[in-house]
């Protein structure tokens, strides 16, 4: 991909949460766009019921899945004296029952209030926070879901648009929401799922 920044970075880690910033500052001197797309959760906890969750499988999903987004936008402020965008990636399962989401619906749920609050926070700066929902992806997490074909299926039966999306959609519509195109919306949770949330 030719990225001028290529770090490690695992979010549990603060010394290295801290580097990719002080490098982002040293080599741009400025951010104008953070993507927070995490998301974790312990297997056990995942693929059990959240009545089963565990205290430190939750407190562990949390955290990396949603403090980490406030983290990183704590040391991306700074560096945004010029205003900017801040995405975090969510999904439906943070406001309806998803079979086989479990911990993960609570925890995105967090995540999509924290945007709404950051929003408001950080709206004098010039700063804006969405949430973005795609529908269903294929990633490494999501391969963790019990029964993620099956969710894969229904979504494509049952998106108005008849097909599912992908990481491009969902970069095209963070893309649209940087621009000076959308300056006056902030704080909102963006599905991009080819309409599967509108269906009863």
């Amino acid at each position: 991909m030719d990225a001028p920044i290529f770090e490690p970075l695992d979010v549990a880690k603060p010394s290295e949460l801290t580097a990719v910033f002080t490098c982002i500052e040293a080599l741009w001197g400025r951010l104008d766009i953070m993507v927070h797309s995490i998301a974790w959760a312990p297997t056990d906890d995942l693929q059990g019921g959240l009545l089963q969750c565990s205290a430190d499988g939750f407190a562990k999903s949390i955290d990396v899945s949603c403090h980490s987004f406030i983290r990183m936008a704590r040391l991306a402020v700074p560096l945004m004296a010029e205003g900017g965008t801040m995405f975090a990636m969510s999904y439906h399962g943070a406001n309806k029952v998803v079979p086989n989401y479990n911990v993960m619906g609570p925890v995105k749920a967090a995540l999509e209030a924290s945007c709404r609050y950051r929003a408001y926070e950080l709206g004098p700066r010039g700063i804006r926070v969405h949430a973005i929902s795609p529908g269903p992806l294929k990633t490494r997490t999501a391969a963790g879901l019990k029964d993620f074909d099956l969710l894969l299926a229904q979504a494509a039966e049952r998106a108005p648009l008849g097909e599912l999306v992908d990481i491009m959609d969902v970069g095209f519509a963070c893309a649209y929401l940087a621009t000076p195109y959308a300056w006056r919306i902030s704080g909102e949770t963006l599905y991009v799922d080819g309409g599967v949330h509108i269906m009863a």
